[in-house]
């Protein structure tokens, strides 16, 4: 019934996946909520079009062709965890710019931070990620301490609804924040 709730744009209330740990990770990627592609699927960055899978797979050897497990141990590997801003939100569909702003609840960050103290990056995919955090997660932080010396970086989104970067550019401005 969800799914298909999804598949028609009906609107409803989506949860994002646990995060993908690893407690020596020194970079966070966040996105902003799984798209109707991912929900279904149960992975993150499920759409065949996403190039999320193809710039990690470039950077840190996670292809879009490996099993989702042995994709996820790569992204362990290579230092990185990844997890999304939100929590649940509405949105029918999958675009960030159709979720309802005051449906939004944000992820337990603080409690996050605390088991994952090696991390000193935190990557956004996209505006609505770095927009979402920076308004629902980064005042409760700041105010804790937790944010001290945490950098935040927006990098180009890797959904094909924006597409209008071409591919070696995004992965260009990917590896650089990755590899700081």
């Amino acid at each position: 019934m969800k799914e298909s709730a999804l598949k028609k744009g009906a609107m409803t209330t989506v949860c994002s996946f646990a995060p993908v740990e690893n407690p020596q990770a020194r970079v966070l990627i966040l996105g902003s909520m799984p798209g109707v592609a991912s929900l279904t699927a149960g992975e993150y960055y499920a759409h065949p079009r996403n190039a999320f899978w193809r710039i990690l797979g470039d950077i840190a050897g996670a292809t879009p062709d490996l099993p989702y497990p042995e994709r996820l141990q790569r992204l362990r590997a290579h230092g990185l965890a990844l997890w999304d801003v939100l929590q649940s939100c509405e949105r029918p569909g999958s675009l960030d710019a159709d979720i309802v702003p005051d449906s939004m609840l944000a992820n337990d960050f603080a409690g996050f931070l605390a088991g994952h103290r090696h991390i000193e990056r935190i990557v956004f995919n996209g505006a609505t990620a770095e927009q979402s955090f920076r308004r629902n997660v980064l005042p409760g932080l700041d105010a804790n301490g937790l944010a001290t010396g945490l950098t935040l970086l927006r990098l180009p989104s890797t959904s094909p609804a924006h597409a209008g970067m071409p591919y070696e550019r995004k992965l260009a401005l990917w590896r650089e924040a990755l590899s700081r």
